[in-house]
């Protein structure tokens, strides 16, 4: 899709800008991966066991472990390089990852992100993919997402994700007695609720729906989260009220229901407001909104 440039009510198209290095583009994701994907950065070039070499590897605010490959060329088969990175971080212990974490991160991160070991995420990242990439990521079993990139003059850059192929959730086996995975359904957080909270929850997920066909719903442990390229809400769902986290933006607040989280926290969505009553519906719906033009 061209993005253009207004100027005094004329629109000029922007160019498509390559990058003078192959390394310039997973340098600048790199270095700005907090902003970009809500990541934290742990490695560049990390060296596997075997030889081969991860572009990058981080943690995103859910605590699951990720691995970013850039696509360079048409020719180049990330996917496969990806996966095989995965099958390689699936056979260490989670021990070895949270060490990493706490060589790389400040102590305030680390005290509040719990390791998903059991959820890594696969990222690639290219300008182009093929029909054959696409089919692939819809049919493997596994958390892989693919991200086109845009560089333009002006230092225009932008990341659009394509396809998400969310790994299918495994239970645990102790012996010969199967332990039940946690419930990470909708289920599972509205059963908590009252039926007039439940019902409440249920028309601000129809909205937040109707806002993008691109949106994203996942249910963690904590809440249930919304993202397009990144969270824009997050729902924690409790008997009698919602308390939703938003993106740390200035908000058009005239109710002041916004409060913000302590900075010691460090939490990447620093803004949240409650939900307790159906008439205050339309009010903290136009307050996501807010929050999830900011990510776009």
């Amino acid at each position: 899709m061209p993005i253009f440039k207004e100027k005094g009510g004329k629109l000029k198209k922007l160019k498509v800008s390559a990058f003078d290095k192959e390394k310039s583009l997973q340098s600048l994701v790199e270095e700005n991966l907090y902003e970009a994907l809500d990541m934290h950065f742990l490695a560049s070039e990390y060296t596997t066991t075997f030889g081969g070499r991860i572009d990058t590897l981080a943690v995103d605010s859910s605590g699951a472990p990720v691995i970013i490959e850039y696509k360079k060329n048409k020719n180049d088969n990330v996917i496969n390089q990806g996966l095989s990175y995965l099958r390689w971080l699936q056979a260490q212990k989670v021990e070895f990852f949270e060490m990493l974490m706490i060589k790389k991160l400040s102590e305030e991160i680390v005290k509040n992100i719990k390791v998903d070991w059991k959820n890594p995420r696969v990222i690639c990242i290219a300008e182009s993919y093929s029909k054959f990439d696409i089919d692939t990521v819809e049919v493997i079993p596994m958390r892989i997402e693919l991200f086109r990139y845009r560089h333009y003059e002006d230092g225009i850059f932008s990341l659009e994700p394509l396809a998400v192929s969310e790994q299918k959730s495994k239970s645990e086996k102790t012996g010969s007695i199967e332990k039940p995975a946690i419930d990470l359904t909708i289920n599972g957080h509205t059963n908590r609720a009252s039926d007039d909270i439940r019902e409440i929850f249920n028309e601000l997920r129809a909205r937040i729906f109707e806002l993008d066909e691109n949106i994203k719903e996942k249910a963690t442990t904590l809440y249930v989260a919304y993202r397009v390229s990144k969270n824009f809400a997050e729902i924690h769902i409790g008997k009698n009220q919602l308390k939703v986290h938003l993106r740390p933006i200035d908000y058009e607040d005239p109710k002041t229901m916004v409060e913000k989280v302590s900075e010691s926290y460090q939490w990447t969505m620093d803004r949240r407001v409650y939900l307790k009553k159906k008439e205050e519906l339309d009010y903290v719906f136009s307050l996501i909104e807010q929050s999830y033009k900011d990510v776009l």
